[in-house]
């Protein structure tokens, strides 16, 4: 090991994702480990029914009261839950051994099966119960994420190394896959088409902030963001397509800003190929927390009245009353307040933050 490199503790260490399983197949799966005990005792009892004497069916003929396979059953299920009426009972050396070496742990078993599996399957279901309704309470203004693909985790990754919470992001997607690996993120996850209402209403889109649609069909993300759109006219809707001639048809379904991904990436292998050092940069522009970063700032007070070039940060783009202007138009050749900016800057400084290495100064707001 180099000298100054620490190994960390979890270096080698092999970790497996658990198993979750349904809390009535748990169920179920106890109970028929309770039957096997009950069955394995009585077949025990009844093999050696002549170290048993029942008292009620003592005779003068028959002192000893001769067991039956009811007779075993009986006993067996008396005794395995502690009833113990005491008419059965075992007479020889052979029967109390059993009783104390096999039946008896057989009995704690059984009674920890039982009512170890009812306590556990009700406090399952009701802390899941108590979660949800606590997640449902507490949500809102939230970002809503259908389809948890590449695009859909790289789009999460971006919104979590900006500052959102993962509590306030929620995804939507049909595949156990999907949903595990949404879970290993620790994100919540509403499984189901995205393209039915029901599915979004338990995803809480009416009260989301921002919705995201990338699933891996174009059509799919069309009626998801119809339905999006008719549940909140307001949320903020992105999605992507894999066809450039499918986008108006997004914009028309709704969604307010629209990607499109094969035009994307066969735009950036072009500029690989005709210049590689231009490819790196863009890769790097779009590589969160490495090289440069593309972010949008606040105008600071200082600022005011200065123009885009003469800016620490530098400055590609100004948005002024919803419009975004190259920062050389000259609509905005001099900062108003009220203005925000989208820069380049290194990616150590955190993109919210309003310029590198001064984050506590006031921002130039139009209502000041």
């Amino acid at each position: 090991m180099p000298a100054g490199e620490s190994r960390s503790p979890l270096t080698g260490t092999v970790a497996l994702p658990e198993r979750v399983r349904s809390p009535w197949w748990e169920l179920g799966r106890r109970v028929l480990a309770a039957l096997a005990i009950l069955a394995g005792t009585v077949l025990l009892v009844y093999l050696d029914r002549d170290g048993y004497r029942d008292a009620g069916d003592a005779t003068a003929a028959d002192p000893g009261g001769s067991i039956t396979l009811v007779d075993a059953i009986y006993y067996t299920t008396v005794t395995l839950s502690t009833t113990g009426y005491g008419d059965i009972t075992p007479v020889t050396d052979t029967a109390r051994l059993i009783n104390a070496l096999v039946i008896t742990p057989a009995r704690i078993a059984f009674l920890v099966l039982l009512i170890g599996t009812t306590l556990e399957v009700l406090a399952q279901r009701g802390r899941e119960m108590f979660r949800i309704a606590r997640w449902r309470k507490n949500m809102g203004h939230h970002v809503v994420v259908i389809g948890y693909g590449t695009k859909g985790r790289s789009a999460v990754d971006t919104l979590v190394n900006n500052g959102l919470d993962r509590e306030h992001i929620v995804v939507v997607d049909p595949s156990p896959v999907a949903m595990a690996d949404a879970h290993a993120d620790q994100l919540a996850v509403v499984t189901g088409d995205a393209t039915r209402r029901g599915v979004l209403h338990r995803a809480g889109v009416a009260e989301a902030e921002q919705v995201i649609i990338t699933t891996g069909r174009d059509d799919s993300n069309v009626l998801a963001a119809l339905t999006v759109r008719q549940l909140n006219p307001d949320a903020w809707i992105v999605a992507s397509v894999s066809e450039q001639e499918n986008r108006p048809l997004m914009r028309q379904s709704g969604a307010d800003s629209v990607i499109t991904s094969s035009d994307a990436v066969g735009r950036l292998l072009g500029l690989s190929t005709v210049s590689p050092t231009l490819g790196q940069v863009m890769e790097d522009l779009l590589t969160y927390g490495d090289g440069l970063e593309v972010a949008e700032r606040d105008l600071l007070v200082n600022e005011v009245g200065r123009p885009p070039q003469s800016l620490p940060d530098q400055v590609i783009a100004v948005v002024r009353d919803e419009k975004v202007y190259r920062y050389f138009d000259p609509v905005v050749t001099l900062l108003a307040r009220g203005d925000r900016l989208v820069v380049v800057r290194p990616s150590k400084e955190l993109p919210w933050a309003p310029r590198p290495g001064t984050h506590h100064e006031p921002i130039a707001d139009e209502d000041d």
